[in-house]
């Protein structure tokens, strides 16, 4: 900070005005602007409350090219709202660009805003950008910061689309981390949102406002850590879904449709990472709860940064493989040494390499593998007579010893065929979905999906908390089946399934409606289900009524649970 700038021991004397409120986002008229402005993003969804009136107070006219202690000249306003303005502008002395936040001196939130500038600016934190400056001069108050030409805001970032896994991991990692340092210092943000957060050209990422950006705008909290923490989990469910995880449009983002209430980041879009999905859910408010079921609610960013450090690490992508250019081979090795050199800019034809095995070594060798050739074919051939031959005799010999009849014939024995599966859905007739999103991982082909179920404090069997868990399966049309393989994802004592033919994929019809098949039990990750009789249906439940138990995971905690992978039906 310049010499002008204070020291930030007094900040609570210069702070001792009215209480900072929320909500001061109405946009009043400044002097200056023909036109006024509005904030694009909604505080409610910050979870602020309140207002304060700004006053009469109106800063002087300024224009591009104001000077401000012979020093910083202004270039571009980029805001003007509620009584402030903010400008890019020039250090002449440095010969640097800057930010510059004005503001009468006489405004109510002046003291506010240059105690918060002066605290933040000791915090010295470099994933934060640097207040350099806080002055009261010629009933003016001013706040310089640092302006970063090569960084993009999350806001443009996300105009194109989610955020890449790993960019998005890295996003709430260094976010939080910054945060949580800011907390210990007892600064909070209370502005955190996607305009506030930059991504640098090296891929750092940048947090502008602290403390300032709340001040300008008279933004306080009861709960400043759980607000923040909040703020951090809106970011990483925005950067996972491309939306704002609230009814309201903000930020150039839809919101979510109204009346589902906040659903979690992997049933918004498919392809989300679940962990980064649940950590997600653990930092948003859910009517004063987490919304994820089986993780206890992040409500600070210290517990943020734990609840990642616990994650399995998101490597970056591999990088794209470019091939090599083509081998040219030099003037030396194409045989041209000695001779006269081309004529500069003269293009010359490069000499074709001369055919494969045209040499007497050539010749011998095509020769040679001729004859081999030849031989291993008529050795193939002699044993295949032979071969046929005995196999012949044998024919003849059963033939001879076939009775009258009294023994049964192998040809009615027909081999099981597989039955493809064209749809399926979750079934859940007491209400309760477990991943309905997720059934179509059941038989995918890919061994390392699944669909799984919740954790539970009791068990092997699930009753009374659930009687089952399930899935229904559409064959298409109505088919013979046997037999069903069943892939499981945990092992242990002891995992139960029944198979039931039902009439329709219906997720609430009661299963006393259905009829059972045939059902299982194992202790391993391979369930066979072996009808006696085989039955014609088209639609097959799979009802799972006992779960192993097994230790917490990266996508839920310790309990009885499965998960099903690789379904196949045969018939």
């Amino acid at each position: 900070m310049a010499e002008r700038s204070t020291a930030a021991v007094d900040v609570a004397d210069n702070s001792g005005d009215e209480p900072l409120t929320a909500k001061a986002d109405q946009t009043t008229s400044d002097g200056v602007a023909q036109k006024q402005e509005r904030e694009t993003d909604s505080e409610e969804a910050q979870g602020s409350g309140g207002t304060e009136s700004p006053g009469k107070a109106s800063p002087p006219e300024l224009h591009s090219g104001h000077k401000l202690a012979r020093r910083y000249r202004l270039e571009e306003c980029v805001t003007r709202l509620d009584g402030f303005s903010s400008w890019r502008a020039m250090d002449e002395k440095l010969r640097r660009a800057v930010g510059v936040h004005l503001l009468p001196a006489d405004h109510p939130r002046a003291r506010s805003v240059l105690a918060a500038a002066r605290s933040s600016a000791l915090l010295g934190d470099p994933r934060f950008v640097q207040v350099l400056d806080a002055v009261e001069e010629n009933d003016l108050v001013y706040v310089v910061h640092e302006w970063l030409p090569d960084a993009t805001e999350l806001t443009a970032l996300l105009a194109s689309g989610p955020l890449e896994v790993h960019e998005a991991y890295q996003m709430v990692s260094q976010v939080s981390q910054a945060m949580a340092a800011a907390h210990r210092e007892g600064l909070a943000h209370l502005k955190l949102t996607p305009g506030a957060v930059l991504r640098t050209s090296s891929g750092q990422w940048r947090i502008r406002g602290l403390a300032v950006n709340a001040a300008l705008r008279g933004i306080s909290s009861d709960t400043p850590q759980r607000s923040d923490t909040e703020a951090i989990g809106a970011l990483l469910y925005a950067s996972l879904t491309q939306r704002w995880p609230y009814e309201n449009d903000a930020y150039g983002l839809s919101g979510l449709p109204k009346g589902v209430g906040l659903i979690a980041p992997d049933q918004v879009r498919a392809g989300v990472h679940r962990g980064l999905s649940e950590l997600a859910m653990r930092a948003l408010a859910n009517d004063g709860a987490t919304a994820s079921r089986h993780e206890s609610p992040c409500t600070t960013p210290e517990e943020l940064v734990k609840a990642i450090s616990e994650m399995p690490r998101i490597r970056p992508p591999e990088p794209a493989f470019t091939a090599p250019p083509e081998y040219q081979r030099t003037t030396y090795q194409q045989g041209t040494y000695g001779r006269q050199s081309p004529r500069p800019g003269a293009t010359q034809p490069v000499p074709a390499p001369p055919p494969p095995l045209q040499s007497r070594t050539g010749t011998a060798l095509k020769w040679a593998v001729s004859a081999l050739l030849i031989a291993a074919l008529g050795l193939g051939s002699w044993q295949l007579a032979d071969a046929l031959m005995d196999h012949s005799k044998s024919d003849d010999t059963k033939k001879t010893q076939t009775t009258d009849g009294n023994e049964k014939s192998n040809d009615n024995t027909k081999p099981a065929k597989p039955i493809a599966i064209r749809d399926a859905q979750e079934y859940y007739p007491d209400g309760k979905a477990q991943h309905p999103s997720d059934v179509g991982l059941t038989y995918d082909g890919d061994s390392t999906t699944y669909w799984r179920t919740y954790s539970y404090n009791g068990g092997p069997t699930l009753a009374p908390f659930k009687q089952g868990v399930g899935i229904v399966y559409d064959l298409g049309s109505t088919r013979s089946l046997s037999a069903a393989s069943i892939g499981l994802n945990y092992g242990g004592d002891h995992t139960t399934a029944s198979l039931y033919a039902a009439d329709s994929m219906s997720s609430s019809a009661p299963i006393g409606s259905m009829k059972e098949i045939a059902d299982a039990e194992t202790s391993g990750r391979q369930l066979k289900v072996s009808a006696d009789k085989a039955v014609e249906t088209r639609y097959v439940l799979v009802w799972i009524t006992a779960a192993p138990y097994s230790g917490k995971d990266q996508y839920s905690g310790a309990g009885y649970k499965q998960a099903i992978t690789d379904v196949k039906f045969t018939g």
